[in-house]
């Protein structure tokens, strides 16, 4: 064993699982993992994907039932049957997936199966406004308790998803899978906030994440798992970042630097972006008289805080805000934007950055989801060429690596890395001209991401022309070969590879509207 592998604290331990296994067909997701919660403390359990992370949280919340171990509360021996039964024992999960019914109100998701009553009979929706317009005050989103959650972002949606677990009044462990994947780093400060006020009152938080930074900044004690097994646990005051990522990897990774030696003001726009204005609900721009260039095998990048107007770029040109104004080049030539189909078909592809509900079918497997946006390519009249479609998706899967045994199996078999990588496949499919990924590392580990971005750079160097959203500044440092900044909707800066430093990234995201002024 090595120094500082195991933990050695008087602090109190509010519950203790101890060599919990979890089989499932042909795999063995946990391998006799022991994990300890520290009462009033940040426990942060980290690992790559597939480590066996989110099923050891899935079995403490009472999601899943253990092959084998034990686990107690208060030296007692507990036993979860049911999400229900974990509650009762003051223990709360928010998904990295978000969990939340679109169709439905803030204050109705807050409440769903913890509805407040009157006379121990009737619904009493005045108290969950009310007490929903509390919790969000505080967590400084002072949304309209009657707003659709389906008309938010996913950052203001993840604040609700947060939201539902801070209203159980009698919570102990709340834990927390990858919540600040979709939050600006205002929202993240707040959340740490709250997180501290938690802890102070006792309460102890479980917090998973592939931040290493924010882990360092948050966390009390740190637990790393490695292929279902636990390898290494210690205080946060005893190690660095080095030190997690050798446990978790067994080597050191580091995003892989872009390097090319192209005189990118040489080569010609294969897209022209112009006076790209989109209005607002209510009033006001979410994109203000917007000018970019993109060339041909350049992989751009777009800077800018949580609201900025990133994604909405990327939704203009695929066709999903008719509304907007602006012209758009493609290979010098003006294009009218109708719809994605048409985009598609033009040679545009784009990964979203929420890959559940916007890059997954999840009722199809693996290989359909790879070639769901490619099927015209196989049609014969009225019927596809299933020998050509899985001739195709089986050449995708190599050429990206993607680590599945049977492409028929579930999409939601794949760790999230796999998952990324399938809707990247999904894209590259369609022989793009111009590749379009939003936040396409949100939510995976240092492994999946450096695939990742091997993947992009191997593509642009055959000379594909690739957009890339990143919300972190490491991440957009190393791939882009020119960035240009958002803040309100405005573009602010623009910085080649030579000129960019992250001081002036995040000065640049910081400034408001005093560029421009839409009419």
């Amino acid at each position: 064993m090595e120094e500082m592998e195991r933990i050695h604290t008087d602090i109190p331990s509010v519950l203790h699982a101890e060599k919990m296994d979890k089989i499932y067909p042909g795999t063995k997701a946990l391998d006799g993992v022991s994990f300890d919660v520290y009462k009033g403390k940040v426990n942060v359990l980290i690992g790559e994907n597939g480590a066996g992370k989110s099923t050891l949280m899935k079995l403490i919340a009472g999601i899943e039932q253990p092959s084998g171990g034990t686990m107690t509360m208060d030296g007692e021996v507990v036993s979860f049957p049911d999400v229900d039964a974990a509650r009762r024992h003051g223990i709360g999960i928010i998904h990295q997936e978000l969990s939340l019914f679109p169709n439905l109100t803030v204050y109705q998701n807050i409440f769903m199966a913890r509805e407040c009553t009157r006379h121990k009979v009737l619904i009493d929706d005045a108290e969950h406004v009310r007490r929903t317009k509390a919790i969000m005050e505080k967590l400084e989103h002072p949304i309209d308790p009657y707003t659709i959650v389906g008309d938010l972002r996913v950052g203001q949606q993840q604040m609700i998803e947060i939201a539902r677990n801070l209203i159980q009044d009698d919570l102990k462990i709340l834990i927390m899978d990858e919540p600040t994947s979709s939050l600006s780093e205002q929202e993240v400060q707040v959340l740490f906030k709250i997180m501290r006020e938690l802890t102070a009152e006792g309460i102890s938080i479980v917090y998973i994440s592939h931040r290493l930074e924010e882990i360092m900044q948050i966390g009390d004690f740190v637990t790393i798992l490695r292929d279902g097994r636990l390898v290494a646990s210690a205080a946060v005051a005893d190690i660095d970042v080095s030190w997690i990522v050798r446990k978790m990897v067994g080597t050191k990774k580091s995003y892989p630097k872009r390097k090319t030696e192209v005189d990118w003001s040489k080569r010609f726009p294969v897209l022209k972006v112009k006076d790209l204005c989109l209005p607002k609900k209510g009033g006001g721009w979410l994109l203000n008289h917007l000018d970019f260039e993109l060339r041909q095998g350049e992989i751009l990048g777009i800077y800018g805080l949580m609201g900025a107007g990133r994604t909405e770029i990327f939704e203009c040109i695929m066709g999903l805000h008719p509304e907007h104004t602006g012209t758009v080049e493609l290979d010098g030539e003006p294009i009218e934007i109708h719809n994605v189909t048409e985009q598609i078909s033009r040679g545009f592809a784009m990964v979203p950055e929420d890959r559940q509900r916007e890059g997954l079918v999840q009722t199809m497997n693996i290989g359909k989801n790879i070639s769901l946006s490619s099927l015209a390519s196989y049609a014969k009249g009225i019927f596809l060429d299933a020998k050509q479609e899985d001739a195709a998706v089986d050449k995708e899967i190599d050429a990206i690596h993607i680590k599945v045994a049977d492409k028929k199996l579930p999409i939601l078999s794949l760790s999230g890395g796999n998952q990324q990588k399938v809707v990247i496949g999904k894209g590259l499919l369609t022989d793009p001209k111009i590749l379009l990924l939003d936040e396409p590392s949100r939510g995976i580990d240092i492994g999946a991401k450096t695939e990742v971005f091997e993947i992009i750079n191997h593509y642009a160097d055959e000379g594909l022309s690739i957009i890339v959203i990143s919300s972190e500044l490491e991440e957009i440092e190393a791939i882009a070969d020119r960035i240009i900044v958002l803040s309100n909707g405005i573009k602010t800066a623009e910085f080649t590879r030579d000129e960019v430093t992250q001081d002036a990234l995040v000065h640049a995201s910081y400034q408001g509207h005093t560029t421009h002024k839409a009419s």
